[in-house]
């Protein structure tokens, strides 16, 4: 199982490189491991350039066990994971679209860009904004808990928040299904910055709430 994990996380890793959805050594992926612990892409690391067995292996408490040094965002990935049972991969990058989107000013405060497309409504939902910290402080752990914990409790759960002039962090199942959510929130960015297009109508999220089980 660790070694398939491992194998998810630098496949990945270099998709997600070699279309620019990350670059230089930007960005972080973890996984949660069966036992409870996860592992977690080394610091400095390129996505592009990941090595299966260099990947940091960390217990439930935070402890590394094996590998290169950690990601100096592991607190952020382990809080999530505590927050959100559904999350078993973590990921973060420093997308382009999203990060000047940040700087151009979002949509709003609890949703950084509007509901413009079926997906984003139906693949991606509430992208709250995580006030500016320096990479790595803890207290965007904090932040990110609040969040999805007052989420959860409207019966919207998130699967991504912005990191003011950071990035995204988004989760999912799989590492699969955590690319495929910061693809679709990162192209919604870019249409957004783009078109500036009307928010679909209530109606029309309602439909998608009805016949695809949207979380918004």
């Amino acid at each position: 199982m660790s070694a398939a994990l491992r194998e998810a996380i630098c496949h990945v890793g270099a998709s997600l490189y070699a279309r620019g959805y990350v670059h230089a050594s930007a960005g972080n992926i973890s996984v949660r491991l069966p036992h409870g612990g996860f592992l977690i892409t080394p610091t400095d690391a390129c996505l592009g350039t990941l090595d299966p067995a260099s990947l940091a292996e960390l217990d439930p408490q935070g402890q590394q066990l094996s590998g290169a040094r950690a990601s100096k965002t592991w607190a952020l990935h382990r809080r999530i994971y505590a927050a959100e049972p559904e999350a078993h991969c973590v990921l973060h990058t420093h997308a382009t679209h999203l990060v000047a989107l940040t700087l151009a000013g979002v949509w709003h405060a609890d949703d950084i860009v509007p509901p413009i497309t079926p997906y984003f409504v139906m693949k991606v939902g509430h992208v709250p904004l995580i006030p500016y910290h320096r990479p790595g402080d803890p207290a965007v752990a904090d932040l990110v808990a609040q969040r999805i914990a007052t989420a959860q409790a409207a019966s919207t759960p998130l699967r991504a928040v912005m990191l003011d002039r950071l990035g995204p962090t988004v989760w999912h199942g799989s590492p699969a299904e955590a690319s495929a959510v910061l693809e679709e929130l990162e192209e919604t960015a870019r249409l957004w910055l783009m078109t500036r297009p009307a928010p679909l109508a209530p109606d029309q999220i309602e439909d998608l709430r009805v016949h695809f089980g949207a979380r918004w």
